[in-house]
């Protein structure tokens, strides 16, 4: 697995990461608790070193199920990996947002007992939707939680983007922030501008839901019906022929030579965006694993194929 520079915290972090949405809420369907603490194990024995996760990644009785199948699945390799989390939002309370000192502090002691380490490494506020939401006396529990030794850096994971695109922009520049947390694949571009900005202020860049909901899987069909109450549920049956349709396209363009697959492509693309430090991986087998590591491992696009890829290029598919 290829390392790159973690913006300027010091830590080197593979290029592909494990995101655990998937292992805590059922978003994509269940996974068994033991195929969960398989795949992060095995994760870690490919080289993978940053996993994602977050109190928000539990259900309607439980929060934070994921920390707790990622604290397991790690057990004594605990140190061996960079985790990121988040606060401001729970499973059992997603609204309102709570980004202030007393949530900031209880969120923080809470995802370290449920991951069964002393320390988190990368500590996100999970999604503000303005600028409004973020009490003055946050930066100071962030701070003491710093000087404690319970956090160790600061990102900001970045939802509604026209909305708080000018927030994340203010506060990397103003050094309160060391990472950015993003959507970005061949279907999400829009955040690039931002990402740019990251790059030359020395900020980390996280890029999640490179698989476009999972419509960059290569997996679903203009037929494909989905659960009721899943996140594709929403879409018509018009919007899913449109996604479909172009992630055929994408398909001709990227997959040749070592990225033998649609989702390898993905990944492939997303690494090569400029300024980006990884790419989440919300796998949940370690076959789905493997798209991001073989990615990781191919060469580098060419700026053809890239440039071809921007020309095929028409419209912003909403992320999740």
């Amino acid at each position: 697995m290829k390392l790159r520079p973690l913006g300027e915290t010091g830590m080197e972090c593979s290029e592909i990461g494990l995101g655990t949405w998937a292992l805590g809420s059922g978003v994509y369907g269940e996974v068994e608790r033991n195929e969960a603490h398989n795949l992060i194990s095995q994760a870690l024995d490919l080289g993978i070193n940053f996993f994602d996760t977050a109190p928000l990644y539990g259900n309607k009785n439980e929060d934070g199920v994921a920390e707790v199948v990622l604290g397991e699945g790690l057990g004594i390799r605990k140190d061996q990996a960079i985790i990121s989390t988040k606060f401001g939002r729970t499973a059992r309370k997603v609204m309102p947002p709570r980004f202030n000192a007393v949530e900031a502090k209880r969120s923080c002691d809470e995802s370290l007992k449920r991951l069964g380490r002393d320390w988190i490494d990368l500590l996100f506020f999970h999604s503000p939707f303005e600028a409004g939401e973020i009490e003055d006396d946050v930066w100071q529990a962030l701070a003491e939680l710093k000087e404690a030794g319970k956090i160790r850096f600061i990102g900001h994971s970045v939802s509604m983007y026209d909305d708080t695109k000018a927030l994340s922009e203010q506060w990397m520049s103003e050094r309160k922030i060391d990472a950015i947390q993003v959507v970005l694949s061949p279907f999400n571009r829009e955040t690039r501008p931002l990402v740019e900005t990251a790059a030359k202020l020395g900020r980390a860049v996280v890029a999640r839901e490179c698989m476009a909901n999972g419509f960059l899987s290569g997996q679903i069909r203009k037929d494909t019906v989905f659960p009721e109450g899943s996140l594709n549920a929403r879409y018509s049956r018009e919007e899913i022929a449109e996604r479909v349709e172009y992630a055929s396209a994408l398909s001709e363009c990227l997959v040749s030579g070592e990225i033998t697959s649609l989702p390898q492509a993905a990944y492939r693309w997303t690494l090569d965006q400029p300024g980006v430090s990884l790419a989440l991986a919300g796998a949940r087998s370690v076959d789905e694993l493997m798209d991001g590591i073989r990615a990781s491992q191919a060469e580098a696009y060419t700026s053809e194929t890239l440039e071809a890829s921007e020309v095929i290029h028409k419209k912003e598919f909403s992320p999740a």
